[in-house]
């Protein structure tokens, strides 16, 4: 059977955003609340990387095809987020949130459950904005029903 293309792409969401924000722990920069946006960066390639299989297969419909972009970022964002809340009870459970939420924009202290419905909600605002532009960015290639 034959993975789709926006499940590969929001895997690698997943794996690449794990990956880095892993690393930054290890390199103690996890408290760099600057170097926690380049996690964009592997939305902004997934999704593209979906669209352009897309446009390469001769897929122009542009609703369909923003479904595929949204599809490939949601499924990155949840597996992301799913991903951090097993972490964080791993860490520690609130006390690492605690720790998490001092370089972040949360006021008072939030639990594990707030933090992850939040930054959830917020992964999806930024998803919808990054396919929202690509899709203008590529607003040419496709057809309108």
């Amino acid at each position: 059977m034959k993975v789709k293309k926006e499940i590969k792409n929001g895997y690698f969401i997943f794996i690449s955003v794990g990956i880095f924000f892993l690393l930054m722990e290890f390199l103690g920069l996890s408290n760099v609340f600057y170097l926690r946006l380049i996690n964009m960066f592997f939305i902004i390639y997934a999704v593209n990387d979906t669209l352009l299989f897309r446009i390469k297969h001769r897929k122009f419909n542009f609703v369909r095809n923003a479904v595929a972009a949204m599809t490939t970022s949601i499924i990155g964002v949840t597996l992301s987020i799913i991903g951090l809340f097993i972490y964080s009870y791993i860490r520690g459970g609130d006390k690492y949130i605690q720790q998490l939420s001092e370089t972040f924009l949360f006021g008072g202290h939030p639990s594990i459950n707030m933090y992850c419905i939040t930054l959830f909600f917020e992964g999806i605002a930024s998803s919808v904005i990054i396919t929202m532009l690509l899709m203008l960015y590529y607003n040419d290639k496709f057809i309108a029903d």
